[in-house]
């Protein structure tokens, strides 16, 4: 019981640290402007990528109920999630490129280069559903020739 009140008590004086450490460092304006920011990112999650990432998942699984797609839909799934964590990843970069760009900081076409890793991902996952798709097809044709056994 004590061991939990003195990390209780560590954690609440390192959250006050850490606030005293924001009062100092950022200007009043800013301050006020946080709490907008933090608004603004929380309606845009919950109005913009929950529902988005509902309606994806929503029309994945009503195609995974199709027949022979439950062989596949793990590259479907798997292509939406690296996917999506790259864009996650990228969105900070690709914002702040919009500003002035400082060559020093970030010297590279940022929107080029997600748009390329993305078409990299999304040609993997094609490869792989294709090469899945065809190796069913291949053994769904040979069990239904008669041949079960191999021989």
């Amino acid at each position: 019981m004590k061991a939990r009140l003195a990390l209780g008590a560590v954690g609440v004086g390192l959250g006050l640290w850490g606030l005293w450490l924001l009062v100092d460092a950022v200007q009043v304006p800013a301050l006020i402007r946080l709490p907008i920011w933090l608004g603004g990112a929380v309606f845009a999650d919950d109005a913009f990528l929950v529902p988005l990432t509902v309606g994806i998942g929503w029309l994945v699984t009503r195609w995974s109920i199709g027949p022979d797609h439950h062989r596949t839909v793990g590259a479907v799934r798997t292509t939406l999630l690296y996917v999506g964590i790259t864009t996650l990843i990228a969105i900070p970069l690709l914002l702040r490129q919009g500003k002035g760009v400082n060559p020093t900081v970030l010297p590279r076409d940022y929107l080029r280069d997600w748009l390329l890793l993305e078409a990299t991902i999304i040609a993997a996952g094609v490869v792989v559903y294709v090469v899945q798709r065809s190796r069913f097809t291949f053994k769904r044709s040979r069990a239904s020739s008669g041949d079960i056994g191999g021989r």
